[in-house]
């Protein structure tokens, strides 16, 4: 009569595979925002490049959506809280700004020097990703900015705290 599945199995199927989709709150946060678009928009300027004769810049998007859709995965299941041995948002800094830089080359090489159509709109969706890393890592410098002058002050009271509280006399 046909294969009848039991009434459960699609409820597990959707469990499994809303937990590999990021988390609604992380999704309309502004990291979440950020990573999503640059997963696009390395994905769009990757099949581009793949169908233009410039495809030679294909490795720079492919790589970077690659290491981007790993960060998302990862900021979502929140898997860079589990290691803190490596420095999660050093890390993602140097990838925006190695990524801004080297989207923003090949942009202006595709632009400039192929005619085809593919080329074009890959060099157009290249310096949108530009412009999205800039402003991720512009984003991170700031949080990375806020925490070191936190962290700075605090240092300072604790001192400050632990010269007021010692029992020793300076004379």
């Amino acid at each position: 009569m046909g294969d009848i599945e039991a009434p459960d199995s699609t409820g597990q199927r959707q469990s499994v595979l809303l937990s590999v989709l990021p988390s609604k709150e992380f999704a309309i946060s502004r990291k979440g925002m950020l990573l999503i678009s640059e997963v696009a928009l390395t994905f769009i300027s990757f099949v581009c490049f793949v169908a233009s004769a410039a495809a030679a810049f294909v490795t720079a998007p492919l790589i970077e959506f690659l290491v981007a859709l790993f960060l998302l995965f990862a900021y979502s299941t929140k898997f860079n809280e589990r290691f803190k041995g490596f420095q999660w948002p050093l890390m993602d800094f140097l990838r925006c700004v190695s990524a801004s830089i080297i989207f923003f080359i090949i942009s202006i090489i595709a632009v400039s020097k192929y005619t085809d159509g593919s080329s074009k709109a890959a060099g157009v969706f290249g310096f949108i990703a530009t412009i999205v890393f800039a402003l991720d890592f512009y984003v991170i410098f700031n949080d990375l900015a806020a925490f070191l002058k936190q962290g700075g002050d605090l240092n300072d009271e604790q001192s400050r705290h632990a010269d007021d509280s010692s029992d020793s006399d300076p004379d």
